[in-house]
């Protein structure tokens, strides 16, 4: 090879000669090969049989090619009793490291079933802790892919002390960075809290669970007879207790939406949420949404139509979608930037607030609240829930947790008001009351204490019972009171709604509207934090 002096000089890329290499380096080589294997080929190959991915394989799908910087690659766990002391398995049952995620950047770790059933050690965990730290100084993600059989049971209290270390971290890095858990496979005991306090948790039908006690356990304590998918598997958690926001139906596909969540979050509380360019246009005017709501205050529709005409085309990412229905919590797009929106759903119970979707909604702005996308919501709320069975479970408390997290929200709130607005559950929605920076209502909003139907009986009581035709008297009273509360210009009159708007205007009000809050300033007074009704 010529350089510029006219000089020749070697290339080492260009030598036919293969050196020989140093020892050490071959050990090193056989030592990392050994690594990536985990618990062994035979191991891997039941892992495939169960219709499981090995830890690698999921990491592989999770992150951009190439992009995976492994950690501790090395470590092996510490105990010299009960047999252990003749099975070092190097990485010990987790996979740790960084990578890209549409080229930003996200720490990882990755729990391998082969190496021990995925059960944590002292330094499996020490592991762990020590890519949450990195996370949190590098104000990155942190996702978590689990598939583990619980605490190494051989290990004792220094397996307890591990978990407890990961649940002091979780706390530490909630509200500073995103916490995404991915439940791959069996997530069980002292296991689940760690997921439970990330974020958001994605789960895979039928290959996934979660529980505190295992079947055995409640079998022998309880008596009741049930298997690991009835008693915490995903469909469980998705439509009943509400601990899953996704569930997917292969592994392949969990992973995929882990990477479609992040797209619409921020790396961490200081960064703005990404910009996506979607194409929609912002004057788009969708005149179906003059129509979709009925004339009938009392026939439902559904309010995910309005949302779909409403927000860039195919933006709108529901989250816990079959908990809760009667509210929908859901991220998306408005003008290219992410936004979380909360909307009623009167398709389902009517849109009412009862003690599941308040808790669902409330957590939910809470969420956007930390990661600074603005919240748009979407009202057609009867009130709350009525009924014993809402009372006595406390449906006070729970609807205090959504007033709590709206009041406390500091991000852009913008507030639309397509139908019914009753009562307390109207202060709740992000009213202008409780800081809605922007709120608009379409010509059939209702916005009072009551419906006309429930109203009338209270205020005008003597005034039917001395009529001659007490119905014809009621229909004349409902109509009075619908037309002097039943719309929405009594609140506009008094400046608790911005503006009155026809809905094929929604969206292009709410992007401008997104535009000029874009750089609000507001802070809650200091303290060391409040006291949420939890």
């Amino acid at each position: 090879m010529l350089t510029c002096s006219g000089v020749t000089q070697s290339n080492p890329s260009e030598n036919t000669e293969a050196r020989p290499v140093d020892p050490r380096v071959s050990e090193l080589r056989a030592m990392k090969a050994r690594a990536r294997l985990g618990g062994g080929e035979a191991r891997i190959a039941k892992q495939h049989a169960r219709g499981k991915l090995s830890a690698r394989e999921r990491l592989d799908l999770l992150l951009d090619p190439g992009s995976f910087e492994e950690t501790d690659m090395l470590v092996t766990h510490r105990p010299t009793a009960f047999g252990f002391e003749h099975e070092y398995i190097l990485g010990d049952g987790v996979v740790t490291g960084w990578g890209r995620v549409d080229g930003r950047t996200v720490f990882v770790f990755s729990q391998d079933f082969t190496v021990f059933g995925g059960s944590l050690s002292e330094t499996f965990a020490e592991k762990i802790c020590k890519i949450m730290d990195l996370a949190v100084r590098s104000g990155a993600p942190i996702i978590g892919l689990n598939d583990s059989g619980g605490a190494r049971v051989q290990e004792g209290v220094a397996a307890l002390g591990g978990y407890a270390e990961i649940f002091l971290r979780n706390v530490m890095a909630s509200g500073v960075v995103p916490q995404i858990s991915a439940i791959l496979g069996p997530c069980a005991g002292g296991a689940v809290y760690s997921p439970a306090m990330t974020d958001l948790v994605a789960m895979v039908d039928r290959s996934s669970y979660m529980f505190v006690t295992g079947p055995n356990i409640v079998k022998s304590v309880t008596h009741e007879d049930v298997d690991a998918e009835a008693l915490g598997g995903a469909e469980v958690h998705a439509t009943t207790s509400g601990v899953a926001h996704f569930i997917s139906p292969t592994e392949a596909d969990c992973l995929q939406l882990v990477r479609q969540v992040l797209s619409y979050l921020p790396s961490n509380h200081l960064d703005d949420p990404p910009f996506v360019d979607t194409g929609d246009p912002t004057t788009r005017a969708d005149p179906e949404l003059d129509t979709m709501v009925p004339a009938d205050p009392g026939l439902p529709y559904d309010m995910k139509g309005v949302l779909g005409r409403v927000f860039d085309r195919g933006s709108v990412l529901e989250v816990q979608p079959l908990f809760a229905p009667n509210i929908i919590t859901a991220f998306a797009r408005l003008g290219g930037r992410s936004v979380g929106i909360v909307a009623q759903q009167p398709a389902r119970l009517a849109g009412v607030l009862d003690i599941d979707a308040s808790t669902k909604a409330a957590r939910f702005v809470r969420f956007c609240d930390c990661f600074n996308l603005p919240v748009v919501t979407f009202v057609d709320v009867p009130g709350f829930l009525p009924g014993t069975t809402q009372e006595h479970g406390g449906i006070i408390r729970h609807g205090a947790k959504l007033l709590y997290a709206y009041c406390e929200a500091t991000v852009p709130k913008l507030t639309v008001i397509t139908r019914k607005a009753y009562g307390g559950a109207y202060d709740v929605m992000s009213s202008k009351h409780v800081r809605g920076d922007l709120n608009f209502a379409w010509p059939g909003a209702e916005i009072a204490v009551m419906g006309a139907e429930g109203a009338v009986p209270l205020i005008f009581r003597d005034q039917l019972a001395s009529a001659s035709d007490p119905a014809e008297e009621r229909a004349r009273l409902v109509a009075d009171y619908r037309q002097r509360f039943s719309n929405p210009y009594a609140a506009a009159s008094r400046g608790y709604v911005d503006d009155v708007i026809e809905p094929h205007e929604t969206r292009r009000k709410l992007i401008s509207g997104l535009d000029v809050l874009r750089h609000k300033r507001l802070s809650n007074p200091p303290k060391k934090h409040g006291n949420i009704p939890l």
